[in-house]
C-alpha cells in the first residue's frame, strides 16, 4: 500500500477493474431478493451539473449497500434524448440534433463513468433511439384501438412568425421567447390520451404509496382535483343548445348575477358577428398567457354579450359576459359568477357595475360585510327562496334534488385534471404512427411498418415543423385502400418517452415492448429525482403503468415503491445555473481532487431532501478526510505484520469501549443508510469513529485485532460513498477480493454489552456531575452512588433532599 493517497491514478484503476469484471451487470437468474434502484435519467444537455452529481451519487450509495446487504441490485442509466433544447442548439450551431444529441451522450457518459457510479451500462438506452421509440409508437397504436387515444381541436399558443405551437413557459410577456412575435391562441387538432379515464384510480391509489414523500402525494392530490358538484343548464334563447355550468357550490346557486364565457366560446363567436367591440375583445384574448401563474396575477376583463340565460330556478334573465379568465379547454367554457360568494367574480362584478345578491350568511350572526371582499365561507342561506333556512351542505343536496327532478341538472364528480395533450409540432421527437386518408380516415400503421423513423435531411430554421416542409416524409399510401394519404407530421411530447423508461430498462433487448423480465424487476423499489417532477412525470408514469397493466404488459399496479426527492444545490444562496455565473464544474473537481471527495461532500454537506449549499472549504475538507483515512490505514498496515485473532475474553475496560464504540456505530450507520436515508450523519459517524480509532495506540494483540477490525468497519461502512479509495484500503488491509463483493458486516451483540454505565447527575435540573455505575446497579445504588459523588454533595451543600428522579441508564435529578 502506497504512503500517499492519488485519487487519480486508484479510481481509473478500480474503474477499469469493474468495467473488466462486469460488477454491475444486473441478472435475473438468482436467488436473492431484487432490488432495482432508478436515478431520474438526465436530458443530455452537453455536460453534468452538481445537480445531476447529488443525484445519482445518492442512487449509486442506495444502491451499493443494497448490494452489499445481499441484495440482487439492478441500477441502469440511460437519457431523455427527444425535445426542444436539441432544435434549437442545432439552429444556433449548424448541427443535427441527432449529431448534437449523440455527442453530448458520449461525453457525459465519459462524466457519470469518472464518478464511479455502478450502472449496468447494457442496459443503456436513448430515447431518440428508433428502436426505443418503435415500441411507444406501437403501444400508441394499442391505445388507439381500445378507445383511449383521440383528436380533437383545442387552443394552443401559436406563434404566426415562427409557425408552431409553444408550451406556457415559451411565452414571456405575450410573446414567443425566441423571436419576440405575439402569441395567438389558435385551435388546431390534436392528439389525446384519456388519461381521466384513470383518475379516480390513480388518487385511490395513492394511499397506497406509504414509501413516497407525504409532500409529493399531496400534490398528486391537488393536481387531479376530484370535486363533488352539480352540473346545470341555463337556458340561452338564441343558442340551440343550453349553457351547461358545474359548480361545486350549487348552495350559493341564487346569487348568480352573470354567467361568463371562454372567448373560443360559440356563444362568444356568436355575439361578435355583429358586434365588433367584442370581436375586438376576443381578438385581445387570442394574445394572452394562459399559464395558471399568469391567470392567477393577470387583470381580469370581459365584456358583456348583450345575451341573456335564464335561470334553472328563478327563471331571471341573468346577462352572460365573456370573460378573459375563462378558458374553453377546461370543463364546459363557461361559468356561473356569483360575486359575493367568490372573490374573482367579486372583483370583476365592481370592476363593470353588476349588482351583488348575498344567499350566504354566518350561523348566528348579523349581516356580513361584503363592501370590500367576498363571503366564501359556507352558512346559512338567506333571500333563497324555498332553500332559506338550510344549510350549505342541506341546501348541496335539495338543489341538486330540484334541479335532478325538473331534468335541469344532476350531482357529477369533476376532476381537474384534464386529458393528457400529446401532439408537438416539432422535428426532434418521436412520430406519431397514423396516416390520413380521404376515404378511410385516420389509419393506424401498420406494426410491419414500424417504427416510423425521424428523416435525417430536414431543414431547421424555426419557420415551421421541418416534416411538414419535408419533401417526402407526409406522403404515404393508406394502409387500407392503397390510395395517397397524408402521414401525420406533428410529434410526441417528450413526456410519452420518460413515462415508461423505467420498464424497458428491465426489458432493454426485447424484441417486444417488454418480456417477463419487466415482471421480475418491477416496481422500482428506489426511485430519486427533483421535486419540480413531482407532478406531471410521476403521474405519467403512474397512468402509464396503469395502461402497460391493463395491456397484460405487467403485473404490477405502481411504478415507484419508494421515492426520494432531493433538494437542490444551491451557491451562495441561489440555485446554481449558467445565467447566474455559479456554476461549478465537476469535472474541474475530479480532476483536482478525485470522484471520491465529490462524492464525499455531496453526500456529507446535508440530507439529500434539503437543498445543499455549495462550499470550496468543504470539500477541501472531504479531502482532507479521505487522506487522513489513508494515513490512518498505512500507519496501521506498516506496523502490523500480522494480526492476531480477537480474544474477546480477556479485554480490559479500554479495548471494550473502543470496540463497543465501532459496533455502536455499525448498527447507526446501517440504520442511516438503509433506512434513513440520512448519509450524512453516517458519514459523521465515521468521523467521529476514525477520531477515536487515531486515538487508540494500544498496541498489543488486542489493541491490533481491535484496530484491525475497527479499520476494516469503517471502509466497509464507507464503501457505498467512497468505492474507490475503499477497494485500495481493503485490498491494504489484507484482503485479496473486491470491496463491492464483500457482505455488510453485523455487530457482535457481546462488543455491546456494557459493564459500568455513565450516569448524567443534576441538582435541581441543572448538571453537576458523571458517574460511573454498574449495568446492573439497582435504582436503590444509583442514588446512593449519585448523594455520596464529592462534586453532587459540593452543589447539594447540606440542603434537604425533596426527591430524586431516576431516570434508568440516563440520569439522576436531585431536588433540594
Amino acid at each position: 500500500m502506497e504512503e500517499i493517497y492519488k485519487p487519480s491514478v486508484i479510481e481509473q484503476a478500480v474503474q477499469k477493474a469493474w468495467e473488466d469484471s462486469g460488477s454491475f451487470k444486473a441478472v435475473e437468474s438468482s436467488n436473492a431478493e431484487k432490488f432495482y434502484c432508478l436515478s431520474m435519467f438526465p436530458y443530455p444537455s452537453g455536460k453534468l451539473h452538481m445537480g445531476h452529481v447529488r443525484n445519482y451519487t445518492i442512487g449509486d450509495v442506495i444502491s451499493r449497500f443494497f448490494r452489499m446487504q445481499g441484495k440482487n441490485v439492478m441500477q441502469p442509466m440511460g437519457w431523455d434524448a427527444f425535445g426542444l433544447p436539441a432544435e434549437n442548439a442545432a439552429m444556433q450551431h449548424g448541427v443535427h440534433p441527432a449529431d448534437w444529441t449523440y455527442e453530448n451522450i458520449d461525453y457525459m457518459r465519459d462524466q457519470l463513468k469518472r464518478l464511479g457510479f455502478g450502472y449496468d451500462w447494457d442496459r443503456e438506452l436513448a430515447t431518440c433511439d428508433p428502436s426505443y421509440y418503435r415500441w411507444e409508437q406501437w403501444f400508441f397504436i394499442k391505445l388507439l384501438e381500445k378507445g383511449l387515444v383521440y383528436k380533437k381541436t383545442a387552443p394552443v399558443n401559436w406563434c404566426p412568425h415562427d409557425l408552431t405551437v409553444l408550451a406556457n413557459e415559451q411565452v414571456i410577456d405575450g410573446g414567443c421567447w425566441r423571436c419576440g412575435t405575439h402569441v395567438e391562441r389558435k385551435e388546431i387538432s390534436q392528439w389525446f390520451l384519456k388519461i381521466t379515464a384513470y383518475a379516480d384510480e390513480l388518487l385511490q391509489a395513492l394511499d397506497g404509496l406509504d414509501g413516497w414523500p407525504e409532500q409529493v402525494r399531496t400534490m398528486q392530490v391537488n393536481w387531479i382535483g376530484r370535486s363533488e358538484g352539480v352540473e346545470m343548464d341555463f337556458q340561452v334563447a338564441e343558442m340551440g343548445e343550453p349553457l351547461r355550468i358545474y359548480t361545486t357550490r350549487p348552495d350559493t346557486l341564487m346569487g348568480v348575477t352573470y354567467l361568463a364565457v371562454a372567448a373560443e366560446h360559440p356563444l362568444a363567436l356568436k355575439a361578435a358577428h355583429n358586434d365588433p367591440n367584442i370581436a375586438a375583445f376576443i381578438e385581445e384574448c387570442k394574445v394572452m398567457e394562459t399559464s395558471e401563474a399568469a391567470m392567477e396575477t393577470m387583470e381580469k376583463r370581459g365584456v358583456d354579450s348583450g345575451i341573456k340565460a335564464t335561470h334553472p330556478i328563478t327563471g331571471e334573465q341573468v346577462p352572460v359576459w365573456i370573460a378573459n379568465f375563462v378558458l374553453m379547454g377546461y370543463g364546459t367554457g363557461a361559468v356561473m359568477a356569483v360575486p359575493a360568494h367568490d372573490q374573482r367574480d367579486f372583483e370583476f362584478a365592481h370592476k363593470y357595475g353588476i349588482p351583488l345578491k348575498q344567499v350566504i350568511f354566518a350561523k348566528d350572526a348579523g349581516p356580513d360585510d361584503i363592501s370590500d371582499h367576498a363571503f366564501t365561507d359556507k352558512g346559512i342561506l338567506k333571500n333563497s327562496g324555498e332553500f332559506d333556512g338550510m344549510t350549505s351542505q342541506d341546501a348541496f343536496s335539495a338543489i341538486a334534488k330540484k334541479l335532478e327532478s325538473e331534468n335541469k341538472g344532476q350531482r357529477k364528480t369533476n376532476f381537474r385534471l384534464r386529458d393528457w395533450g400529446v401532439s408537438r409540432q416539432r422535428y426532434w421527437g418521436a412520430p406519431i404512427p397514423v396516416i390520413y386518408c380521404d376515404d378511410c380516415g385516420v389509419v393506424p400503421v401498420p406494426e410491419k411498418d414500424l417504427p416510423v423513423e425521424l428523416p435525417r435531411d430536414v431543414v431547421l430554421d424555426g419557420s415551421q415543423s421541418p416534416l411538414v416542409a419535408h419533401p417526402t416524409f407526409s406522403h404515404a399510401a393508406c394502409p387500407k385502400c392503397g390510395k395517397d394519404g397524408r402521414r401525420e407530421t406533428d410529434t410526441f411530447d417528450t413526456f410519452m418517452e420518460s413515462s415508461w423508461y423505467f420498464a424497458r430498462f428491465a426489458s432493454p433487448k426485447a424484441d417486444k415492448m417488454l418480456d417477463e423480465n419487466a415482471n421480475y424487476w418491477l416496481p422500482v423499489d428506489q426511485y430519486i429525482g427533483g421535486i419540480e417532477h413531482a407532478i406531471l412525470h410521476l403521474l405519467y408514469s403512474r397512468f402509464f403503468n396503469k395502461l402497460l397493466r391493463d395491456e397484460g404488459l405487467l403485473v404490477n399496479d405502481e411504478p415507484f415503491k419508494k421515492l426520494l426527492t432531493q433538494g437542490m444545490v444551491l451557491k451562495d444562496g441561489s440555485k446554481m445555473s449558467k445565467s447566474k455565473g455559479n456554476t461549478v464544474d465537476p469535472q474541474a473537481l475530479i480532476d483536482e481532487y478525485g470522484a471520491d471527495t465529490v462524492r464525499l461532500f455531496i453526500m456529507f454537506a446535508a440530507p439529500p431532501e434539503q437543498s445543499l449549499e455549495w462550499s470550496d472549504s468543504g470539500v477541501e475538507g472531504a479531502f482532507r478526510f479521505l487522506r487522513r483515512l489513508w494515513k490512518q490505514v498505512h500507519l496501521h498496515v506498516t506496523h502490523s505484520q500480522a494480526i492476531p485473532a480477537l480474544d474477546k475474553e480477556s479485554l480490559n475496560s479500554d479495548q471494550k469501549a473502543i470496540r463497543r464504540q465501532v459496533h455502536q456505530t455499525l448498527d447507526k450507520v446501517t440504520d442511516d443508510l438503509g433506512r434513513r436515508y440520512t448519509f450524512n450523519t453516517a458519514i459523521a459517524a465515521n468521523m467521529e469513529l476514525l477520531n477515536s480509532v487515531s486515538k487508540f495506540s494500544d498496541t498489543s494483540d488486542n489493541g491490533l485485532a481491535i484496530r484491525q477490525e475497527a479499520f476494516e468497519f469503517i471502509v466497509l461502512m464507507l464503501a457505498p460513498i467512497v468505492p474507490h479509495i475503499c477497494q485500495h484500503l481493503w485490498q491494504g488491509l489484507g484482503h485479496s477480493g473486491s470491496v463491492i463483493t464483500e457482505k455488510w458486516p453485523v455487530s457482535d451483540p457481546s462488543a455491546l454489552q456494557q459493564d459500568e454505565l455513565e450516569i448524567v447527575v443534576q441538582v435541581n435540573g441543572k448538571l453537576r456531575s458523571k458517574i460511573l455505575v454498574s449495568a446492573s446497579a439497582t435504582r436503590e445504588a444509583i442514588e446512593a452512588a449519585a448523594l455520596n459523588d464529592e462534586h453532587t454533595l459540593r452543589f447539594i451543600d447540606n440542603k434537604p433532599v425533596k426527591k430524586i428522579i431516576v431516570v434508568p441508564h440516563k440520569l439522576v435529578n436531585i431536588v433540594v
